[in-house]
């Protein structure tokens, strides 16, 4: 009987054993995709930040425009203004309708400044200037950062997900309180190719 209740022990110690090294290195995991996610966030917020300082000084360079259109300028800072008031932290990011908030106002801030420097086509005196030159180059680098920072931020997100939801991780995942992360998506008619108008207005 001893011998019995023995083995029956030591094969629940050992059973219990790799259940313990399964947690624990299910937990380390996890934790580690969460700082990924983290950082890619951090690092798309940067990218964000960065296109945000930017606009201030090309708002003033345009301003120095004779008559440029105010209503654009104001466009543009009303839009930065609402991006800029809206912060989404690290754990914010299993919501998905507080990552939509922010991604629409950046939506909206980009939308704004493309239409700054389409209209600011029709003033040949300020694309001549080497101020705006700068900063239209710098904001064209910045949208291209943003877009790099989306998807490693996206590709994070997928990773962190994936693994959330894989066995046996999924088992310890709830238990320990880890969620899954919400993706940037595409925006509202992105499917949808832009009307072209080459015709008189």
């Amino acid at each position: 009987m001893r011998s019995k209740g023995a083995i029956t022990l030591a094969v629940l110690v050992v059973v219990l054993g790799f259940v313990g090294c399964g947690a624990t290195s299910s937990y380390n995991s996890l934790v580690q995709g969460d700082e990924q996610v983290r950082e890619a966030w951090s690092n798309l917020q940067a990218a964000y930040q960065r296109r945000a300082d930017l606009i201030p000084n090309l708002v003033e360079t345009v301003q120095g425009a004779a008559d440029f259109e105010q209503e654009t300028l104001t466009s543009v800072t009303e839009a930065r203004a609402k991006a800029t008031s809206i912060q989404v932290s690290a754990d914010d990011l299993e919501n998905p309708q507080q990552l939509r908030q922010f991604q629409e106002a950046q939506s909206a801030l980009g939308k704004s400044l493309g239409r700054l420097l389409a209209v600011s086509e029709n003033y040949p005196e300020l694309r001549a200037t080497q101020n705006f030159s700068d900063l239209q180059a710098q904001l064209e680098g910045t949208e291209n950062r943003i877009t790099v920072a989306r998807r490693d931020y996206n590709n994070s997100v997928r990773q962190y997900n994936t693994q959330v939801r894989s066995f046996p991780t999924v088992i310890f995942a709830g238990l320990m309180g880890f969620e899954s992360k919400t993706p940037f998506e595409a925006e509202t008619g992105a499917d949808q190719a832009p009307d072209v108008n080459f015709g008189d207005e």
